[in-house]
């Protein structure tokens, strides 16, 4: 994942010491409003994994992360969606009543983007339910990991818009045993510090009965 031209703004204003609230709020005035990018559902991944965050605070801790850098309400609601997603399908809940769950409380956008459309037209760029939307798309219609991040890469080309939420969505389905070590090498030397962090995410899973997914 890259960091996206709104979080780069942002990150540029707060190192030059704006604090990141009016930082925020610049960048929004300075896109037009246009901030409802994907890189907030990008990073919520890991509030679903963590135990620590209860079902019912999970919607909310995702859209409060998201609003560290945009403040479009659509790319808080899209990170809403797909942590709430990949929380579902880690307690091993079917994939088709995983959706409707996380679809559950938001924006209109978003529901849509999480419907199963057979026939659909999808778009490689970074609004929020437009990567959400085609991250669906690969994963309801593909038979493996591998075959999901595969296809959405080919489809999103080097922007890697869409692919980034098959990573999460097409790991918490698939499980573990499916992300192979071709997956996994581009970290390089961070690659221990990321196994470790999941580790210890994925700590308060364990053992428990509601979770099977393969750790």
């Amino acid at each position: 994942m890259k960091t996206a031209p709104t979080v780069a703004q942002v990150l540029s204003l707060v190192a030059s010491g704006v604090v990141f609230e009016q930082a925020v709020v610049q960048v929004d005035k300075n896109e037009g409003g246009m901030t409802a990018g994907c890189n907030p559902a990008h990073r919520s991944a890991p509030l679903a994994m963590c135990s620590l965050i209860d079902d019912t605070e999970l919607a909310q801790a995702a859209i409060e992360e998201a609003q560290i850098t945009h403040r479009h309400p659509l790319a808080g609601d899209a990170a809403a969606a797909v942590a709430c997603l990949c929380r579902a399908l880690i307690r091993g809940t079917p994939w088709s009543m995983a959706l409707a769950q996380a679809s559950e409380g938001r924006c209109r956008e978003t529901r849509d983007a999480l419907e199963i459309h057979r026939s659909v037209e999808l778009s490689p760029n970074g609004f929020a339910p437009d990567a959400l939307r085609a991250a669906i798309h690969f994963v309801d219609t593909s038979p493996s990991f591998p075959i999901a991040l595969g296809r959405s890469i080919d489809f999103a080309g080097p922007e890697n818009y869409s692919p980034v939420l098959v990573g999460s969505i097409g790991g918490a389905r698939w499980g573990r045993a499916q992300i192979g070590k071709p997956f996994l090498q581009h970290h390089g030397d961070l690659l221990p510090s990321v196994e470790a962090t999941a580790v210890a995410l994925a700590h308060g899973w364990q053992n428990s009965a509601v979770c099977h997914c393969q750790a």
